[in-house]
């Protein structure tokens, strides 16, 4: 509770001082680690800033990290009631043939969608992702049209799907950036199905095997995400940790092994946490500033934002955050709930790091003719007495 009052403290001295008291020296951040992979990213879950990257827009084969989306379409349509947990899923030939990592599916039989999800995420199921992409779409080829689809829809823009397991195959690629955008929007929108992702093994069949994202042992933050390896992309990671209500995302794409997936990982991460922070300022529809209206029913409306907001910065540069808010000299109903009246910009070092309209929390509907030329008469002297 103290944390959160001390956080509405803040935000209340941000706006009506423009800025905390003067530090007397900015934050020292050191360069970032070097990581021995083809392309990496760090970014924060929340803000997506971008806090380390390299070569993050170079599309590169993802091998099993295309399960993510495999994953994620299924949990759009179990989202949409399109599908059932406890659908039972028919093996065909071909899932049962697919090779690479598998989840020992028998081919003629049915297996609970709920067990193909966490064969897929857990084991890497080559075999379960077939199984699911035809029980959704009706043939692989089907649904990776769903998948190219979803990837336009998350602004993947630099992705292709080919297949649903990530197997070699021309033309499917995709970059570190639309990884990270990937595995966000999987985070924010299905928080219950990436909850698998931190399982550490799963049994089927009596087989039990473990979930190949080592980093769920080494570090007790990480709950996610997916592993990757062929020949062709090298050994790939995407990882996400939680600590102190900061996200970060992580996405490591072709080094040389298993072990080195997770310490560039693991070297990501840690240079995350410890040397940035990611603050909420302000709550979503919650008065920053009250203005006067002129011709309207009301003499004033409140000022608000449409979203919380969220900023990642270098540790202890918090009190040299700013904010600016511009907001136009005469506001004139009638006003509609929502209209932008403004804008909320806060600046670090000079530079803008956001910024966001301000708009009206309620409706302000126009005053009858008299209100409305006794405002005007006022208006019109006020301006020739000010110069305007």
């Amino acid at each position: 509770m103290w944390l959160r009052n001390f956080r509405v403290i803040c935000a209340g001295l941000l706006l009506s001082t423009g800025s905390l008291p003067a530090r007397s020296a900015a934050p020292i951040l050191p360069p970032p680690p070097a990581v021995a992979a083809s392309s990496y990213l760090l970014i924060d879950a929340d803000t997506q800033a971008v806090l380390v990257e390299h070569n993050i827009h170079e599309t590169l084969p993802p091998a099993s990290l295309t399960k993510i989306m495999t994953a994620f379409i299924a949990s759009v349509e179990l989202h949409d009631g399109r599908i059932s947990m406890q659908d039972q899923v028919p093996i065909s030939v071909k899932a049962w043939r697919t090779p690479g990592s598998r989840m020992f599916v028998r081919e003629g039989t049915t297996v609970p969608l709920d067990d193909l999800l966490h064969g897929i995420i857990i084991q890497s199921g080559n075999d379960a992702s077939v199984a699911v992409a035809e029980h959704i779409a009706g043939s692989e080829s089907a649904f990776a049209d769903m998948m190219n689809q979803q990837a336009v829809q998350l602004g993947m823009t630099m992705t292709q799907y080919q297949n649903a397991t990530g197997l070699p195959a021309q033309d499917h690629y995709t970059t570190a950036w639309d990884l990270a955008l990937l595995t966000r929007a999987l985070i924010q929108r299905f928080p219950e199905h990436y909850a698998i992702y931190s399982d550490r093994s799963f049994t089927f069949n009596d087989i039990e095997q473990p979930n190949r994202n080592r980093l769920l042992w080494r570090d007790r933050t990480v709950d996610g995400v997916k592993t990757g390896h062929t020949e062709e992309a090298g050994y790939c990671l995407v990882a996400s940790a939680l600590r102190e209500n900061m996200r970060l995302i992580s996405v490591v794409m072709g080094t040389e092994s298993e072990e080195a997936r997770m310490r560039e990982s693991q070297k990501l991460l840690s240079y995350g946490f410890r040397y940035y922070e990611t603050q909420k300022l302000y709550d979503a529809q919650v008065p920053l500033r009250t203005v006067e209206i002129w011709y309207g029913e009301d003499e004033s409306v409140e000022l608000g934002l449409t979203e919380e907001v969220f900023i990642t910065i270098p540790r202890g540069a918090y009190e040299d955050v700013k904010a600016d808010l511009t907001i136009a000299r005469v506001i004139e109903a009638p006003i509609q709930s929502g209209e932008e009246l403004g804008e909320l910009r806060l600046v670090l070092d000079d530079e803008t790091i956001y910024r966001a309209p301000l708009v009206a929390l309620a409706a302000v509907q126009e005053a009858d003719i008299v209100t409305r030329l006794g405002h005007a008469i006022y208006l019109f002297f006020s301006s020739l007495l000010s110069g305007d």
